[in-house]
This record gives structure tokens, sequence and C-alpha cells, in this order.
């Protein structure tokens, strides 16, 4: 890791235990700001991106409300084929990589496949640009989970979560469900088969992460997860089954893991009747940030409730010290309200932090109206997922 880049991380751990987070997040941008040559070896914070995007003025402060810089998908390509034992990925970049002698690298996204125990899911990938001349090192990720009906580029464009992926260099791997799997193309999280360590959706998206930790140069210790709705109700069911895999969880609109075992205490559970907080023994849940509106009619917001209540007892139980509570007001930047709250342990760790959005729907907060399911005036859940990620010392 980079000097630069870990001084941020310190600065930025240091205000979240103190419950500071909006100045968290101002700390990011202004080592944005002030030290991109450092972090990403360009002599000038303000050069601009590659040509295929629109330039950032000279001396224009980055933005984390950037739009997302989305390139076309090229016609489909051949499944892969299946393989029962070991993962297979197939691979295509959209805009070809740029490898110059000198060693830099443009940014990429990528359509990519991966087979597993029978599986075959397709996703897209975020690759931001490594500069000329600087040390290559193992960087972070996050896999984004969409929710029912969308997909990867629609779930990309919304959240806008490439534009700040760029200037931080974190990869983004945007999985994508099938239809065959789910008409409404939702992650199956309310079947029991798809709640579990090694079996169904978590096992093949658990080796897809792996898969392009291996090949990407990701560190396998900041591998993170996030997700809407059903996205974020697969997210949390990952980051019970798989706190080796997944340093800290991200859930947006979501539902707890075993608050339903099928379709019709799903439908329960979204209107209120069957979130639940339930841990698991002898596995820690990863520390855990949520979002959601209270005025959501498709998933109640009892369910945002149940997640951190379950991530505060993990915690607990973890430790077996009981754990600080913050709460404190605010607005977005275009005057939406909510409350946050910080769940810190005894040494000032943040281990869970929530999000309630005062008269918000089901949609990603801050997100952009080039994608479906977001709402813009809210607050930015993309740059401050990003922020409480970052925060947290690599897993061991």
């Amino acid at each position: 890791m980079n000097e630069l880049l870990q001084k941020l991380m310190v600065e930025a751990t240091a205000l979240t235990r103190n419950g500071q987070l909006h100045e968290a997040t101002q700390a990011i941008q202004r080592a944005l700001r002030g030290g991109a040559s450092e972090v990403f070896g360009v002599s000038d914070p303000a050069t601009p991106p590659p040509a295929s995007h629109a330039p950032r003025p000279a001396g224009e402060a980055l933005i984390l409300d950037g739009l997302t810089r989305v390139i076309d998908s090229p016609p489909e390509f051949a499944e892969a084929t299946r393989n029962e034992s070991q993962p297979e990925v197939v691979e295509r970049s959209v805009d070809a990589p740029s490898d110059n002698v000198d060693g830099a690298t443009e940014e990429r996204w990528i359509d990519g496949r991966l087979t597993h125990q029978g599986r075959t899911l397709a996703y897209k990938l975020y690759l931001p640009p490594h500069p000329a001349g600087s040390e290559i090192t193992p960087r972070p990720m996050v896999m984004m989970l969409h929710g029912c009906t969308q997909g990867a580029s629609d779930f990309a464009a919304g959240t806008q979560l490439n534009a700040l992926a760029r200037d931080l260099g974190v990869v983004v791997l945007y999985p994508e469900q099938t239809q065959h799997a789910n008409s409404q193309k939702c992650w199956n999280w309310f079947k029991p088969q798809h709640q579990q360590r090694g079996r169904g959706e978590p096992a093949v998206l658990t080796a897809l992460a792996q898969s392009i930790t291996a090949e990407h140069h990701v560190d396998a210790a900041r591998v993170f997860v996030a997700g809407l709705s059903a996205g974020g109700a697969m997210a949390d069911i990952l980051g019970r089954c798989y706190p080796d895999v997944f340093a800290a969880v991200g859930v947006h609109s979501g539902l707890p893991s075993g608050s339903a075992t099928d379709l019709m205490s799903a439908m329960s559970a979204m209107r209120g009747g069957g979130a639940s907080a339930c841990t698991t023994r002898g596995r820690p849940m990863p520390p855990t940030i949520v979002f959601h509106g209270d005025a959501d009619a498709t998933v109640h917001v009892s369910n945002g409730a149940a997640i951190i209540e379950a991530a505060r007892m993990s915690a607990e139980q973890a430790t077996g010290s009981l754990l600080s509570a913050r709460t404190a007001g605010g607005h977005s930047g275009k005057g939406q309200r909510h409350t946050r709250t910080v769940y810190t342990d005894h040494e000032g760790r943040s281990t869970a932090e929530y999000w309630q959005l005062h008269g918000a729907g089901h949609a990603w907060s801050g997100g952009s109206s080039h994608g479906s399911y977001t709402n813009p005036s809210g607050a930015d859940a993309s740059a401050e997922m990003l922020r409480f990620f970052l925060a947290h010392p690599p897993r061991a």
C-alpha cells in the first residue's frame, strides 16, 4: 500500500471511531485533490482520464457524486464450458487494455463468465488505471450485487461506483443473475440452498470473487461485498457464510440472512413480519454498514435494523464486551434527512454503521438517474460505503 493511501486510511479510521463520518469522507476528498500525484504517479491531479471519457477541467476538485464512466458492451460471446470441479473463467475486454512501454495501463471494463459447480455466472469487471512508474501493489475490491430486474451495467450506472473506484484504485466486480435462475433476476436469498456455505449462489459468488482476486492482483485481505435489495440480502448471507473471504459488508434496502425460507416467508419478511436478528455462533460477522429508507414500501425498514442488530450481537459475542453507540442526525447536500448510528468496540473500532434515510423509498441513496432504483437526493451511499470499507485495516 502506498504511503499516502495508508495515511488516508489511518485518518479516516480515527475520524470514524470518533463518529465524524462526514469529516472522514472529506479526508478522502482532500487526499485525492492534493495528493493525486503521489497516489497515482501523475504529475497533475487534474490530469484527464482516458480519451474515451469526458475530462475533468484543470483545477476542479474531484466530486464524489460524479457520473459513472460506462462503456458500451460488445455482442454476447460463447458460453464457458461447464466444469464441475474447478471454476473456469472466460474474459473478454470490452475496451482492449492499453499496456504502454512505461508500464502504465488504462482503466478497463471487462465482460466475463465463470462456471463453478455447474453454474455459469456472467459478470462485468472494472479495473482502475495503473499509472506509469508506480509500484504495483495489490488493490482492494468491492463485489456489487444488483437488485431484482437489474443488471451489471445498470447497477454500475446507478451507483456511480466506478467513478469513485477509479480515483481510489479500487477494483469493482459486478456479477449478474440470470433469468434462468430467477425470472426477475433476483438473487435467491430466500431459499435455504442459497443461504449456506459451499452451496448454491453463495458458493459460485465466492468462487468468482476468489478467482478475480487471484487473476487481477487484488488484495485478498481487502475484498468487500455490497448489494441492493435482493443483492443486499445476498451480501449479508455472504458476509455470514464467508467472513474469511469478505472483510466487510454493505447492505442497502436488504434483508437479514435467515429471515425467509421460501417465497411466502420472503413476502412476509419484506413486509416486516420476518425480520429478526440471528447470529452465527463461532463465526463472527464482518464489519457491516447498512442503508435503509424509512418510507421503503418494498422492503420494510425493520429489516435494515435487524441486520444491524445481528452485526452488533455478533461483535459483542466475539469480543465479550458491549458496543458503544453514537447517533447523529444530518442531511444530504440536496436536503434529504438521515440518522446515522455508529457502533464501536472498547478499543474504539467501528464494527457497524446504520443509516436510516428519512422519507426515502426503495432506491440507492445518492445514486444517478442514469440507473434504475436510485434516489439522487439522498446521502451518497457509494462514497460512504467505500469510506467505511477502506477505513478498516486489512482482514487478518
